[in-house]
């Protein structure tokens, strides 16, 4: 295990203390997963005209957060055996690996592969960075050190979604992953010379039959929900077998989990009442999130018909309204308590999903951002409490599995998230395509692909496009409802957690 980090806890929290270089490294690659997250929600679109596909672009997102999810477990326990440094390495190589490949792809299946490789990568990265923070800082020290870390999700926000859509628009979308070749290089180096840690090695027993059974689970759970109704109907054989060996294939990781060793995901961390709520409040984070941004450009190019830059300024209205609220919350939840924080967060995000409920097909771009914005400071007032408040109850030697299960059920959230908002569009996409006008009927092209004549801004308003246009209007609506009952469920799990937090007695 590792025995120290490097630095020590000194007086000074900035950047010109000893651990200053160790920060900044930690922001650049937090930056990594935060700029492809911003950067290829607005090129969706352009990505979809370019390779097709537009019913499987909600696996770009889905593959690279199920990869991320499913290997977060792993990472957090390498890092309590081996250390932090070498994890963190591994995943930035591999991050940029997939980045690479990503930005030769060929065609939407080829992408697909190549966001899975990111996704592994993803998965040592944000885990590892709030980890190390653990390590380095005392909870009333997180607290300002939050707000740096939150600050790389306000300058993505402002880059990720204005280079995407330049990049869209003017050059090619395959820069927005080549874009992530520096930032990796500078951000490796300035670990690789400033952060340093002790190790004390001892036999260890990794759970490889849990987490095969956890990726199988999943995947195979994300498949039926991303594929029903689109490759086969949801009470097909197909549908109903994928979904019952994926259950029981999940039911079978918790038996191996029950009698493991060394559990890849052990079962303690889902049975106190702090580590539970902060766990379900991740996984409804992640659902939001990652909603948000595969359907609000989709919904501000098709159905209000502004360009690629237009649409990214309306999403990086959400992530910077969530740096500059996880900022203050760090102020706040020293003062009232995390739960509290997160509660008044919970309310904002309820808040804002219900005004993104009433947008419409007149509705201004402004409007968008707005929304975005309001659910940015909830989801900014409600994640950071939640995740200093399970790395608070917990020693050292457990900090690096409690991070990776919170981040591990951000991650599910988000790819189960869009397997579902991409259901509903799906389906509604569907079934308004298979009732086409009649004058229209002839014209109008087969499947959900359709959707490629209003994308960028692009189909003029004859009638072909116009009903293209409310059908997707009506697509994006239902998602926007979805995640009204998501910001609920939220809300909900949130009052599972204790007021106070105290340390745990864990075996």
């Amino acid at each position: 295990m590792t025995t120290s980090t490097a630095p020590a806890a000194k007086s000074k929290v900035g950047f010109r203390s000893e651990r200053g270089p160790v920060l900044g490294a930690l922001m650049l690659s937090t930056g990594l997963v935060a700029l492809d997250s911003t950067i290829i929600a607005t090129a969706v679109p352009s990505i979809v005209r370019d390779l097709g596909g537009f019913s499987q672009f909600p696996w770009l997102f889905s593959i690279y957060l199920l990869t991320q999810a499913v290997t977060v477990p792993l990472y957090g326990k390498f890092a309590d055996v081996v250390g932090r440094r070498p994890v963190m390495f591994f995943g930035i190589a591999v991050f940029l690996l997939g980045s690479v490949l990503c930005g030769i792809a060929w065609s939407m299946p080829i992408l697909i592969a190549a966001r899975a490789i990111q996704g592994i990568g993803a998965g040592a990265i944000q885990p590892m960075s709030m980890t190390m923070v653990g390590d380095m800082y005392t909870v009333e020290e997180r607290a300002r050190v939050q707000g740096y870390l939150a600050s790389v999700w306000g300058i993505s926000a402002v880059l990720g979604p204005t280079l995407g859509g330049v990049f869209s628009e003017y050059l090619s979308w395959r820069w927005i992953f080549f874009v992530n070749l520096p930032l990796g290089a500078i951000a490796a180096w300035m670990l690789a010379r400033h952060f340093r840690e002790n190790i004390t090695h001892r036999a260890h027993r990794i759970d490889y039959a849990g987490a095969v059974l956890l990726t199988l689970g999943c995947s195979l759970a994300i498949l039926g929900l991303l594929e029903g109704g689109v490759a086969w109907a949801w009470l097909s054989v197909p549908s109903i077998a994928i979904f019952a060996v994926g259950a029981v294939m999940l039911v079978a990781f918790v038996f191996v989990e029950k009698r493991a060793a060394e559990p890849i995901l052990p079962l303690w961390v889902f049975r106190h009442r702090t580590l539970t709520g902060g766990n379900l409040v991740a996984l409804t984070v992640g659902a939001l999130m990652m909603g948000l941004s595969s359907y609000i450009p989709t919904y501000v190019e098709g159905v209000l018909g502004t360009g690629a830059v237009v649409a990214g300024f309306a999403l990086a209205a959400l992530t910077i309204g969530w740096p500059l609220a996880a900022t203050l919350s760090g102020r706040l939840y020293l003062r009232i308590g995390f739960r509290d924080t997160a509660l008044i967060g919970s309310a904002v995000i309820v808040s804002g999903t219900i005004v993104g409920a009433f947008l419409g097909t007149e509705s201004a771009v402004w409007m968008v951002a707005a929304a975005c914005f309001v659910i940015g400071v909830g989801l900014g007032l409600s994640s950071s409490p939640t995740l200093v408040a399970v790395q608070s109850v917990v020693g050292w030697e457990r900090r690096g599995v409690v991070t990776g299960t919170n981040m591990f059920c951000r991650s599910v959230g988000s790819a189960v998230g869009v397997a579902i908002f991409g259901a509903i569009a799906n389906a509604t996409l569907a079934d308004r395509f298979a009732h086409p006008p009649a004058a229209i009927a002839d014209d109008l092209p087969g499947g959900v692909d359709a959707t490629s004549l209003v994308l960028g801004g692009q189909g003029g308003d004859g009638p072909v496009t116009t009903f293209v246009r409310g059908a997707l209007s009506d697509a994006s609506h239902h998602v926007f409802l979805g995640l009204v009952v998501v910001a609920v469920l939220g809300l909900a799990a949130l009052l599972m957690m204790p007021r106070r937090t105290t340390q745990l007695e864990l075996d």
